[in-house]
C-alpha cells in the first residue's frame, strides 16, 4: 500500500532509494500537509451560544473557582468571566455597587465612569475605577492593593447575561483596555 502512494506522489527518480527512505520520505510530506492545512483554534470562549474572541497575547488561565467561566492574564491584570445562566447573576446596579465596594475607597474617590451601550440587541454597561483594591474571595480576608484599576462590563441579551471582570495595576489595566472592549463586543459581532 505505502509503495502505491509513494508512486503516485513522487516521480520515479524517486524510487531508486530503499523502501526505509520511502517511509521516511512519506511520513515527512503528511506532515508537513497536515501543518499546512491545520487551522489554529481562534483563542476565546463561549458562553450560552456566543463565541467571545480573546487576544492572543492573552494567556489563559484554569479558573480559580467553578463560578468561573473563564479566566486569562495579560500583563500584571486578571481577567474573569462570569455567567450564571438566564435570569441569574442580580441586577446591574447590584454588580456595579459590588465590584465598585471592593476598593477601599468609597465610590466618589474612585473616579468612577460607567456607560451603556447597544451592540446587536445586547446591552452591555461598562465601568472602570481605580484606587486601593481589596483583592480576595468574597468572605475570605482581603488584601489591599494600592494603585489597581478596574474594568468590568456586564452584557444583558436573551440569554442571560454575562460578567466579565478585569482588575490589576492601573497601568496593565490601561494597556488592554482597548482589547478588553473589543472582548466584550465580540460575541456579537
Amino acid at each position: 500500500m505505502w509503495d502505491a502512494v509513494v508512486i503516485s506522489l513522487y516521480p520515479r527518480r524517486y524510487f531508486e532509494i530503499n523502501k526505509e527512505m520511502r517511509t521516511l520520505i512519506l511520513i515527512i510530506s503528511f506532515t508537513l500537509a497536515g501543518a499546512v492545512f491545520a487551522q489554529k483554534k481562534p483563542a476565546g470562549f463561549e458562553v450560552a451560544g456566543r463565541n467571545f474572541k480573546v487576544p492572543s497575547e492573552w494567556q489563559a488561565e484554569q479558573p480559580a473557582s467553578r463560578m468561573r467561566k473563564a479566566q486569562y492574564k495579560v500583563g500584571g491584570a486578571e481577567v474573569v468571566v462570569f455567567y450564571f445562566g438566564k435570569g441569574q447573576g442580580g441586577t446591574v446596579e447590584a454588580n456595579v455597587a459590588r465590584w465598585l465596594g471592593q476598593f477601599k475607597e468609597p465610590r466618589e474617590k474612585l473616579g468612577t465612569k460607567t456607560r451603556e451601550r447597544k451592540v446587536a440587541g445586547a446591552k452591555i454597561t461598562t465601568v472602570s475605577a481605580a484606587g486601593t483594591y481589596m483583592s480576595g474571595p468574597p468572605f475570605g480576608a482581603k488584601v489591599a492593593k494600592a494603585g489597581y484599576a478596574m474594568r468590568a462590563a456586564i452584557i444583558e441579551y436573551e440569554g442571560g447575561p454575562v460578567f466579565i471582570k478585569m482588575t490589576g495595576p492601573r497601568d496593565a489595566v490601561g494597556q488592554a483596555s482597548d482589547a478588553f472592549d473589543k472582548l466584550v463586543s465580540s460575541g456579537f459581532e
